[in-house]
This record gives C-alpha cells, structure tokens and sequence, in this order.
C-alpha cells in the first residue's frame, strides 16, 4: 500500500506554464513577472490593496509585528493554541507573547478571555502592543467580537490566516481584516509554493516598509547602503510562478477539503467517542476546512489520539495530534497565560485525519476502516 499523507502538496499543471516563461525569459533572480503577478492575483481575490511575497508566513508575521511597532519590551497578545510559527516571530522582536485561551466553537482565541487579558495587563501597566489573532485549521475566528476588543482597547491586529486561504467571515476572505493580514504557502498548505508566504495589508505605507525590511533596508543609494537591520525574506520569481498556478485551482481545492470534512462526519457518524470537530461553522462562517479533525471522548471509547494515531501509522496513513497549546511548551514556560482548560481539553482528546485534496475514494475508505477498528474497541469499566 502506498502511505497516505496527512496534507502533501497538490499540483496541476498550471503551475508549469508559469515556471517555463520564466525559465525561458531568465527571470530565475528574486524578483520578476511572476513574483508581482502573485501578488497581484492575491490582492484580487482577497481584495487587500497591497501584497508582499515572501520566504514564509514565519517571515510575515515577524515583518509585520516590525511594521505594528513592538519592539523589545512590549508585549503581544497571541493564541496558546496554535502553532509555534505565530509565536516565535515575538521572541524575535525581543517582546513577550501573552497567550490566550481558545473557546470552543471555534477553537480559536476567546473574546472573554482576551478582554479579561487585556484588562489585567493594563492593570498591572503593561498595555499589550498588538494582537495576533488566528484562524485554526481553517476555521474563521469571532471576529466580530474579537475586533470589537481590540477596537476598544486600541490594540492592533495582525491577523494569521496562514491555515486559512479561501476561507470567509461573512463573506469577506480571511487574511483581509487586520492592520495586518498574513498567509502561508508551505508545502502542507491549501496553496503552495514549495515554501513562502506573504504580507497584506491595506496601508501603501506599511506595504513599502515591508518590502524595504524584506530585501536588507537598502537605503536608496547606487552603492549598498544600510542604515537599520533588514532581512531576506523576499520570495523568489520561480516560487511565484508555482503559486499563480496554485491560484488558479483555490476554489476547487477549499471546495475539496470542504467535501472530505463533510465526508469523515457523515461517514463515521455513530462511532463510539469520536466526532468529527468543529462540526458547525458559526453564523457568517465559511471555513476552508484545511485539516479534517476528530474529538475523542474518554468516557465512551477506549481509544486515545495516540492510539489512534499509531494504529493509523501501522496502516501507512499519517496523522497528527492538534496543536500542543503554546503555555505548555518548555520554550514559553514563563510567559503569561489566561485560561487553558479549552486548549488543554482539545489538544488531549484530537487529532488531525489525512485531509490532501489529492485524495480519492479508495484512500479515504482506507481511512475511516482504519479509524473504525481502532476506535470501536469495547470501553473496559470498572
């Protein structure tokens, strides 16, 4: 049997036209038509004014913490749970996360528990600089209330769409709300291009200061002159090309990663423990569904996420637990934290199916018998 793959890229063959123009044209350097075209096909179908491409949504979210001002010092409220990635780029800034519970609708950063956040840190005189605010697994955040926080308070927004390309909150796409908007292209996502990501925002002022950050803060001069620290983190015109290709096939891919959610739940629907999760997508919600995520219950199976997760590898079928929430990693150990019982609950009971948009009927039966035999053991009680 051949391994199936928790989320491998998938490719058409559209990304190949723009790959050979470039080849054929020598437009291999970092920058050329395709690096803007990506940009620009981007900002169309987000509807952000301006675009910067580059090396990783790591890479980003740390420009875009620079662009928002936090700097050593300040703090940054963040999601416990998440991945590293929308964390780290903090500690690079030389400021301090401030992570915040999820709620569990959506899984993603609690309104309650960001005001309750807020409030405390004001009080103890430390009025945290921004907030990063993420969608999980695809899945839109509160956004109403959350923005209604951050408004009140006079915090700024970067919002971390990395998971979330082609999702909508009432309609609008993701990535599109915040000072700030950043997505991800790494080789797992719904889009890819082999490695990248990018900055939106709506501010031509931030734009140009994140490109000027992105290629080493070049001062304008014939020679090379730098008056503050740079970065490289500008994506190259080859990647590019892969992602205009990529762009072409989003809506498809969203609508194929919505169809294998829809598949899993309606398929093992009446296991013994397990539910498909978030089930439901809240009012004005359109998630992507990027990665396909079940719940167990102890109290009605046996089976663990890790049991589950190995019998699937004997199988040759990759999974994954959710994301380890961030205040119980050894790197954050210090950090503060308000709540946790959500994002502790979620993260000792999930687990992420193999979710590929490449995926076909065979591979997903494959699945679900796998999950089957592993979940439908008898609960033992005592």
């Amino acid at each position: 049997m051949d391994r199936i793959y928790l989320s491998p890229p998938h490719l058409g063959r559209h990304e190949l036209n723009y790959l050979h123009k470039a080849v054929e044209d020598n437009w291999v350097a970092p920058t050329g038509p395709n690096l803007t075209g990506f940009e620009a096909d981007l900002c169309a179908f987000t509807g952000v004014a301006h675009a910067v491409a580059l090396t990783s949504g790591t890479a980003a979210i740390h420009l875009g913490l620079r662009l928002l001002g936090v700097g050593p010092g300040d703090e940054v409220l963040c999601p416990s749970f998440t991945f590293v990635a929308t964390a780290n780029p903090i500690v690079y800034c030389g400021a301090t996360p401030v992570f915040v519970d999820s709620e569990a609708d959506t899984w993603n950063i609690c309104p309650t528990r960001l005001r309750e956040a807020i409030a405390d840190r004001i009080r103890l005189g430390k009025k945290p600089k921004a907030l990063i605010l993420v969608h999980l697994y695809g899945m839109p955040a509160k956004l109403d209330e959350l923005l209604a926080v951050a408004q009140e308070y006079g915090i700024a927004v970067l919002e971390d769409a990395a998971e979330a390309l082609g999702a909508r909150y009432r309609g609008q796409p993701l990535g599109s709300f915040g000072q700030v908007g950043v997505f991800s292209f790494n080789g797992n996502k719904i889009l890819t291009t082999s490695g990248g990501g990018a900055l939106l925002t709506p501010d031509a002022a931030l734009a140009k200061r994140a490109l000027f950050l992105a290629t080493q803060a070049k001062d304008p001069a014939p020679h090379y002159q730098h008056s503050e620290i740079g970065y490289n983190y500008r994506l190259s015109n080859l990647l590019a090309g892969i992602g205009r290709g990529q762009m072409e096939l989003l809506e498809d891919r969203v609508k194929r990663r919505r169809e294998i959610f829809n598949w899993y739940r309606e398929t093992l629907a009446g296991l013994p423990g397990l539910a498909v999760a978030p089930a439901t997508e809240p009012a004005g919600s359109h998630a992507n569904r990027w990665l396909t995520t079940v719940l167990l219950d102890p109290t009605a199976t046996a089976a663990t996420p890790e049991s589950l997760r190995q019998h699937l590898e004997t199988k040759k079928i990759e999974s994954r637990p959710l994301w380890k929430p961030l205040h119980l990693q050894p790197l954050f150990a210090s950090a503060p934290m308000y709540g946790g019982a959500v994002c502790e609950d979620l993260f000792s009971r999930g687990l992420c199916l193999p979710s590929g948009t490449a995926m076909g009927d065979e591979e997903l039966r494959r699945v679900a018998k796998a999950v089957r035999e592993a979940v439908s053991q008898p609960l033992l009680v005592a």
